[in-house]
């Protein structure tokens, strides 16, 4: 009987700590590190000579809206491609479950079609996304704009106190099922006439079972400040970790202020546990919408329901094409999204060197022209800022993939390499790795992403076969 199933060779161990690498092999026992060494002995069923490779814990996507992709395309390749091997979904308010509707109302139309509001309870979409197997893991938020799609017949109003009452029951039955904690999206119109007080009536079982609050909030723009002080408040009512989706300054007009967030973050963070995310990129993507134009130097469609041919165009080619301005082409497009040219580039370089940022892609899946952010956030984070900009070490730019989520999730033996740790397990040419995906071809894999492995198994590299070993992880009120 072998000792080990696979045995890594030579590679360039960095564990995910922050520490520095060193040179060793790896071997994986069924779904675990069966042991690190200078030099492993024993037999193996297979051995993979990676030297002059760096071996690192799979990347943890915090912030993704893969909820649908998991099932209707469960090889998941932007993610392996990029060496991600857990994604975080239910983001920006926004899941599937629970809801059971025909009426898909936007930013919902973001992860689900027709036919796709069909699951009662939570734990009816976590059971299904089980059967059908993901080729990556899973860690779920329920959204609180599907929530409120559930009880509520008029979205443009507070919810009264038994329609908090039973959303907070929603929630109570989504964190039994095996959800991570809640999350908002005020900043989208079916969630921003609900106030602070219906966040934290709503979200007060997420205490009772160690959930999280995480937040595309209210403002990113010249209510920002305002919007992190509801967060921080939110978090404390509640007692709970706040995660802030996404961190920017969105508009001209607010470029530089990430000086003032990051500092108002970083006071936050010595009284409450607070963590924040963001995506390597100057540009936003979520559904076109005519009052954020003026905010954007140039738009790019990225889908359009009523008019898809021009996907990939530039907003205003399609408004000189059509004789108009803009603004009526974006609303004779929609439903729509778009790709905002909205933040400064040294905002997003000081944001994303914060010690305490994480990264998370953000993609949306389903767009017929989406943001390359989708299939290149890793590599880029990887190849451009570290490795080419020298924005911080490899190490530590490992760390914000792994690492640091893995601890701010509370994701058990995952996230570092360690023995006795899951096996999820990335090896890539640290001299090679860079996004590929463009603005104008944005669905290119990335390159110097050699092998990946999920739970033990290779799910990417030369001899993979569709491993398909994601798992849904449930979370710490599963019951």
């Amino acid at each position: 009987m072998s000792n080990f199933d696979v045995i890594l060779r030579g590679g360039l161990i960095i564990d995910g700590s922050g520490e520095s690498g060193r040179q060793a092999d790896l071997g994986i026992k069924d779904d675990r590190i069966a042991s690190i060494e200078t030099s492993i002995t024993g037999k193996c069923e297979r051995e993979i000579d990676v030297s002059g490779l760096t071996l690192a814990p799979g990347f943890i996507d915090v912030h993704t809206h893969d909820d649908r992709a998991l099932m209707s395309a469960p090889a998941m390749l932007p993610k392996l491609t990029q060496g991600v091997t857990t994604v975080v979904i239910g983001n920006c308010g926004i899941s599937l479950a629970p809801l059971v509707t025909e009426s898909i109302v936007a930013p919902l139309d973001l992860i689900a079609e027709e036919g796709w509001l069909r699951y009662p309870s939570f734990s009816a979409y976590l059971n299904e996304l089980e059967k059908t197997e993901p080729a990556v893991n899973v860690v779920s938020l329920i959204g609180h704009t599907t929530l409120r799609m559930n009880v509520m017949d008029d979205l443009n109003r507070p919810a009264n106190e038994s329609e908090c009452e039973q959303m907070k029951a929603l929630v109570d039955e989504a964190m039994r099922a095996g959800a991570w904690g809640l999350s908002t999206g005020t900043f989208y119109p079916p969630a921003r006439a609900a106030p602070t007080e219906e966040i934290i009536a709503i979200g007060a079982p997420l205490s009772r079972y160690g959930g999280l609050y995480a937040t595309h909030m209210r403002n990113e723009a010249e209510h920002v400040m305002d919007s992190l002080d509801e967060t921080f408040l939110i978090g404390r009512q509640l007692g709970v970790r706040v995660v802030i989706s996404h961190h920017k300054l969105a508009g001209l007009a607010h470029h530089g202020r990430s000086v003032e967030t990051l500092a108002h973050i970083q006071a936050a963070m010595h009284t409450q546990p607070v963590s924040l995310d963001c995506y390597p990129y100057n540009a936003s993507s979520t559904m076109l919408h005519p009052d954020l134009i003026e905010r954007a130097s140039s738009v790019l469609v990225a889908w359009s329901t009523a008019h898809p041919e021009f996907a990939g165009k530039l907003l205003k080619d399609v408004a000189e094409t059509w004789a108009c301005d803009e603004r009526t082409a974006a609303l004779r497009l929609a439903p729509a999204g778009a790709i905002y040219f909205i933040m400064d580039e040294e905002d997003v370089r000081r944001i994303l060197a914060f010690e305490h940022t994480m990264v998370g892609s953000d993609g949306l899946p389903h767009d017929a022209h989406p943001h390359p952010r989708l299939w290149g956030t890793f590599p880029r984070v990887l190849g451009h800022y570290s490795r080419d900009v020298g924005l911080f070490p490899l190490e530590e730019a490992i760390r914000k993939m792994t690492g640091l989520p893995a601890s701010q999730f509370g994701l058990q033996q995952r996230g570092l390499l360690r023995p006795g740790y899951f096996a999820d397990i990335v090896a890539f040419d640290h001299n090679s790795v860079i996004d590929a995906a463009t603005f104008e071809k944005p669905t290119t894999p990335a390159t110097g992403i050699q092998y990946v492995f999920v739970n033990g198994k290779l799910s990417l590299g030369s001899g993979a076969c569709d491993a398909r070993t994601g798992r849904v992880l449930r979370g710490p009120g599963w019951m």
